[in-house]
């Protein structure tokens, strides 16, 4: 009688044991659908740039002038267009590095020069141009609805030129070089010069995710572009002034339309249920 109660517990064991060891060789399930969350990316921008000169002046002038006064000043709106690299290390960390072409922007200023008594109103007109590559980090603070919003900073080097310098001013002959005592309007002009400096850049915006791969982005960025200063100033009747004029701390804010597009996304490890045999 107990070798018939052993024998019933035993096959009872073996018929417990068996869908065990077949769930266990059962191939595993499907894993869920990949989520794109890092990897290599290229994006192009375009905007429009609002530029400020912090100070401008002229070097070499002799006699020394006993004040400027500026009536106005400014530059108008130069275009942007960019492209750049990038990688998208996790959900809250990018970086990339870009090159921008920044479309002449033109510079006006109208000034009172007080040199030992004589007032001499002159009119400077020049044109503004810049090639920027900068190396950017960026923190993207959560995605809701689709929209992301970022902050971010970068540094790198601006190429600044000024071109076609102009300047206005009256110029009186001498009683020598002609007796009509009346003055004219003398145009003096310079050369083009390109001036290379440090750049660094604040970066704040929105990003929309059209698809996994790929992102519009709007955004606003502080860029300060170092110092420009023309080439050497040609006076009246071809005359060298042995001057040069200056545009330091230059500075834009500039707002960008762009778009970011994944190329290779990297997936997170599949997540399979925890299966052991035995």
């Amino acid at each position: 009688m107990g070798s018939l109660k052993r024998l019933a517990l035993a096959g009872a064991a073996v018929i417990a044991i068996i869908p065990a060891a077949r769930a266990a060789d059962m191939p595993l399930p499907p894993a869920p659908p990949p989520v794109a969350y890092g990897g290599w990316y290229l994006r192009g921008d375009i905007g429009f740039s609002a530029e400020n000169g912090g100070n401008f002046y002229e070097t070499g002038l002799n006699p020394t002038p006993t004040s400027v006064e500026n009536a106005a000043s400014g530059f108008e709106t130069g275009g942007i267009f960019r492209l750049g690299v990038g990688y998208q290390f996790n959900s809250w960390i990018r970086a990339d590095v870009t090159g921008e072409y920044r479309t002449p922007a033109s510079w006006s200023s109208f000034d009172i020069t007080n040199s030992n008594g004589t007032l001499i109103p002159e009119h400077v007109t020049l044109e503004k141009s810049e090639i920027v590559a900068l190396a950017n980090v960026y923190l993207d603070l959560g995605t809701w609805w689709c929209v992301t919003p970022f902050i971010g900073a970068g540094a790198g080097f601006a190429g600044v030129n000024l071109s076609n310098f102009q300047e206005t001013a009256p110029f009186t002959f001498n009683a020598n070089q002609n007796p009509n005592p009346n003055p004219i309007m003398a145009n003096n002009f310079a050369g083009g010069n390109t001036q290379w400096n440090f750049a660094w850049a604040l970066h704040a915006g929105l990003a929309y995710k059209v698809t996994p791969t790929f992102s519009v982005e709007l955004a606003y960025r502080y860029l300060n572009l170092g110092n420009a200063q023309s080439g050497a100033i040609i006076g009246f009747l071809n005359n060298p002034q042995n001057t040069i004029y200056h545009i330091d701390n230059i500075t834009s804010q500039d707002l960008t339309l762009g778009v970011r597009w994944m190329l290779e996304p990297e997936q997170p490890p599949p997540a399979y249920p925890l299966v052991r045999k035995g």
